[in-house]
């Protein structure tokens, strides 16, 4: 009984390791290129060695994390071809999952989406780069989750993940000083279920801040 109990409490430490660490890069709080150490990631969770280590090891296959042959961890320095790679990968994904929420987008979900647009201004006023990229994936996130297509939406976030730090740098070559244009598009899609706006204001949405980075 006391093996299960301290099984199930490691599985929780490295879970909340996992998880923690995984938003910071999602949302840009890493920036590209930057070094992380085991030695780090246990002082500052208060951690041994091992979820330290299993928590670089699931990043790492998730393509969020960059380990090289040394054995120098870091989050990626994405090349041009990459991040059009991604680009696509998001046009593709992320409207398909729109246009499957369509059928389901209900008025409270329309309402949601508008609150949250609120937050992403506010984030944009203040200059917050880590609030604006958290609350624009919450906005999308919301919307596809109305898809009920789980599978589509994890691979999307594995995306979001490989781009975070990237998007922390498009934030500030950006220097936004309004909400992104094309979220009204996609409410006012949603709104009048229109499947053919939708599916261009999210791929508008989608790619065309990550062109900047490959121009």
């Amino acid at each position: 009984m006391l093996t299960t109990r301290t099984s199930e409490s490691q599985t929780a430490t490295h879970d909340r390791v996992y998880r923690t660490l995984r938003a910071r890069i999602m949302h840009g709080e890493i920036a590209p290129g930057q070094a992380l150490t085991l030695r780090g990631i246990g002082k500052e969770f208060g951690v041994s060695m091992t979820p330290a280590r299993e928590t670089v090891r699931r990043l790492a296959a998730e393509g969020a994390l960059f380990l090289s042959s040394s054995g120098r961890v870091s989050t990626p320095e994405l090349t041009n071809d990459r991040i059009e790679e991604l680009a696509a990968l998001r046009a593709l994904l992320e409207v398909e999952l729109a246009s499957r929420a369509l059928p389901r987008a209900h008025m409270a979900l329309i309402d949601r989406l508008q609150s949250i647009n609120v937050t992403v201004a506010e984030m944009v006023t203040k200059r917050d780069a880590v609030g604006y990229i958290r609350s624009n994936l919450e906005f999308h996130r919301t919307l596809y989750l109305r898809a009920q297509a789980p599978a589509m939406l994890a691979i999307a976030e594995t995306v979001w993940l490989q781009l975070g730090p990237t998007m922390r740098a498009l934030y500030g070559r950006l220097r936004r000083t309004e909400p992104p244009h094309n979220h009204k598009l996609i409410i006012a899609a949603l709104q009048a279920g229109d499947e053919p706006g939708l599916r261009l204001a999210v791929r508008s949405d989608v790619t065309q801040g990550l062109r900047l980075l490959v121009s």
